[in-house]
């Protein structure tokens, strides 16, 4: 109860309570314990603590491996869980190991059109988004919701999840009216099956919004993001981090149509609601100050922008390995500052510091390499030295 109200510290402590009681009465290796550590871990996640999530992930599938047979469904739960943190925290090679394994196992034991076997190809899509290799996500995307047709009633909520998922590689790859058409699909399916304020249509409704915004309709993105809002309010507790999500959606599009006042008074609920609801080093609280950060910049505040994107740095330094590409975003928002203010050499070291990471992270051929290449060209152009700027 206390998880799916996001109340995370009392969540963690019945878990721990449980875990507790459970290795006074029960050998080592019962399969019970795997279960608490695994809810465990799941709170860890949630909270951003992502070691700590990882290490209890691993428990649970420590003991299963000695007590569970080797196909068994809740060892590709646990590749599935430990995949979901390395994801998180960049490590997409890992993620992929896991999910690759949790896909292994889930055939041996499950028919071929099985709908567990689409939330895997659903899983690895995402990763594949993630490292902007938007072919083979949208394939399976593709593969996931096709077993979902053949297995599922067709206004089933999972079929809208891959509608959804479609959408955004559409999106990334700039394919704006099929993104729409498939969040669409996506919103009309949840219609059919869900009561209208559930907060599953939330999804569609800022997805739809985000594309409009993509596409330069701002009323329109701004209507659809409100509707997501509301659904918020009527649904989720008020410091919920999900409305986070629907405040800064928001404030995006006020800050696009130029009405900073009104983006960074999003922006400023969308960090308060994370604030009260996150720990204090959870990366969605970066996003927040790079937000506001870069809302500063546009504003011509450079000392607050600079301010708020070395907080959202110092976060994402706290909780994301050395070569998470967000870091790479506060090292290349930083630089910005810096650029802005004609601070030439350090904007050129932090960019740098940017492209450094992307290397290590992305695909040589991901665009936010490009970005790097970019904004350092600029940074020695408008120091004159026009060969390194062009090289």
């Amino acid at each position: 109860m206390h998880y799916k109200t996001c109340n995370y510290p009392e969540a963690l402590l019945s878990c721990e309570k449980a875990l507790a009681i459970q290795q006074q009465s029960l050998p080592p290796n019962h399969p019970d314990l795997a279960d608490s550590y695994n809810n465990i871990g799941l709170v860890h996640a949630d909270m951003g603590n992502y070691p700590k999530a990882l290490s209890s992930h691993e428990k649970a599938l420590k003991i299963r491996q000695q007590s569970l047979p080797p196909n068994h469904l809740d060892l590709a739960q646990c590749h599935h869980n430990i995949g979901v943190v390395h994801f998180k925290i960049g490590n997409y090679p890992k993620a992929l190991y896991c999910f690759q394994r949790a896909l292994e196992i889930l055939p041996q034991t499950l028919p071929s059109n099985h709908p567990d076997l689409a939330s895997s190809y659903n899983n690895i899509g995402a990763l594949y988004a993630d490292m902007g290799n938007s072919p083979k996500a949208l394939s399976y995307h593709k593969k996931a919701l096709e077993i979902q047709q053949q297995s599922l009633p067709s206004n089933h909520p999972d079929v809208a999840y891959s509608y959804n998922n479609i959408g955004a590689v559409h999106q990334d790859m700039g394919n704006y009216q099929k993104a729409l058409s498939s969040h669409e699909k996506a919103l009309g399916t949840q219609q059919q099956s869900l009561p209208p304020n559930h907060p599953d249509l939330v999804d569609s409704y800022n997805n739809i919004g985000l594309v409009h915004a993509d596409m330069g309709d701002s009323p329109k993105a701004l209507s659809y993001h409100k509707k997501a809002l509301e659904i918020q309010q009527q649904s989720l507790p008020p410091n919920h981090p999900d409305l986070a999500d629907s405040y800064n959606n928001i404030g995006a599009v006020h800050q696009d149509m130029g009405d900073y006042p009104k983006a960074f008074s999003y922006y400023g609920k969308a960090l308060e609601t994370r604030q009260q609801s996150l720990p204090p080093n959870h990366p969605d609280l970066a996003q927040s100050y790079n937000n506001i950060g870069v809302l500063h910049v546009n504003m011509g505040n450079y000392s607050k922008a600079l301010s708020s994107q070395e907080k959202a740095l110092e976060i994402r330094q706290q909780s994301l390995p050395p070569n998470h590409p967000d870091l790479a975003y506060s090292y290349n928002n930083i630089g910005l500052v810096h650029y802005k203010t004609c601070n030439y050499p350090e904007a050129l070291l932090s960019c740098e510091k940017a492209l450094a990471i992307q290397q290590q992270s992305r695909p040589p051929n991901h665009p936010d390499l490009a970005d790097s290449y970019n904004n350092i060209g600029a940074v020695h152009q408008d120091m004159g030295d026009y060969p390194k700027a062009f090289s």
